[in-house]
């Protein structure tokens, strides 16, 4: 089996950063400063033991946008010269990826988020099949596994010969200038093969629908009736939890986590670093509650969108401290259930099993949670 691999070094690092994506030409040096490091390589790395089996030939390109992540896990494959920039560009991408569909691969795999896949969108051919594995920030397409061990399974299943039907998949993006101030402006840019195995493939991001306004404020009702003055609150993005925000008058980051305690906003739009410092440094298991929902359509409690809420920040706050709010009409309509993908195998296990669900005022349920 031929597989082509391209990466997107800096796929991923806006999440913890709290810039909302990584497509600005500085989110590597903010990432820095903000002490964010790469998950490039843990992402990859279900994949990348998939690509070091003998029945597949795997070819990359030279470089961190491919080869030094399969060096670095000891696999072997055949490495196409580039020159790319430092940090690498949209334009090293495409380059990348024109050159290696020169091969003629079964499957091209492509690690990064909405913004690698247009530029994937851009270069390959029109009928080659192509895999995302999840490692950007936004991740409305429906070309991305739900998780990397999940990219893997569907490279082992063809792999081992089994039959999966191909079909179009949406490549959509947004504005990230205007996701940072709170607008998503979702566009569709085309469509791309990928292997059809709806276990394994996460759905279009979806926004919930107008008519559930008047739950949406129940479910604020709720927790705030249920919110204590001495206890810290992780706020996550989506405008379920805006609406929370709002019943409490407090200015809120749509897209982002804010912070906030006794009424008050402690910091807006926080970056990983920020919320790991606050949970970490919480006196008591009840210090610090997480008020997260579910991304509509595809499913994701976390690893969508809410990158800040990483697995150290979710181990440090506890399990039993998060508070999950969705309307029952967004849980019935998911396609692949409730997902987590922190990015933790571990804490994903861990997170899996049901899950309680504010629904309303006083209303709850409980909801199957996979990893």
């Amino acid at each position: 089996m031929k597989i082509a691999l391209v990466v997107n070094p800096l796929a991923g690092l806006g999440g913890p950063a709290g810039l909302k994506g990584s497509d600005a030409s500085d989110t590597a040096r903010i990432a820095r400063e903000r002490g964010v490091t790469s998950r490039i390589a843990e992402r990859l790395k279900p994949v990348l033991a998939v690509l070091g089996l003998e029945t597949v030939e795997c070819t990359t390109v030279s470089g961190a946008l491919g080869e030094s992540w399969c060096k670095e896990a000891g696999i072997r494959c055949t490495t196409l010269s580039l020159a790319v920039q430092n940090p690498s560009t949209a334009e090293d991408t495409r380059a990348a990826v024109a050159l290696l569909q020169a091969t003629s691969p079964d499957l091209l795999i492509f690690a990064g988020g909405d913004g690698t896949a247009r530029d994937v969108l851009d270069a390959v051919s029109p009928v080659q099949v192509v895999l995302g594995v999840p490692c950007g920030v936004k991740m409305h397409s429906a070309v991305f596994a739900n998780n990397p061990a999940a990219a893997a399974e569907v490279v082992q299943q063809m792999n081992a010969g089994q039959l999966l039907t191909v079909s179009h998949a949406e490549v959509r993006d947004i504005d990230e200038s205007a996701f940072r101030q709170g607008i998503v402006q979702a566009s569709f840019y085309g469509e791309m093969w990928v292997p059809e195995a709806l276990r394994y493939m996460q759905q279009v991001k979806a926004g919930g629908l107008e008519v559930e306004a008047l739950v949406v404020e129940e479910i604020a009702a709720d927790i705030i009736e249920n919110m204590q003055p001495d206890i810290t609150y992780l706020m996550g993005s989506g405008s379920t939890t805006a609406a929370i925000m709002a019943q409490l008058g407090l200015d809120n980051t749509l897209l982002g986590v804010d912070v906030i305690k006794a009424g008050k906003v402690l910091i807006a739009d926080a970056y990983e670093a920020q919320l790991y410092d606050i949970a970490s440094n919480e006196r008591s298991d009840s210090a610090c509650k997480i008020v997260v929902t579910v991304i509509g359509g595809q499913g994701h409690l976390f690893g969508r969108g809410n990158q800040q809420l990483s697995a150290r920040v979710i181990r440090a706050v506890g399990q039993d401290n998060i508070l999950v709010v969705a309307t029952k009409s967004k849980l019935e309509a998911l396609a692949n259930g409730v997902v987590v993908d922190t990015g933790d195998a571990a804490l994903d296990q861990s997170l899996s099993g049901f899950i309680r669900v504010v629904t309303g005022y006083e209303d709850a349920v409980l909801c199957p949670v996979r990893c």
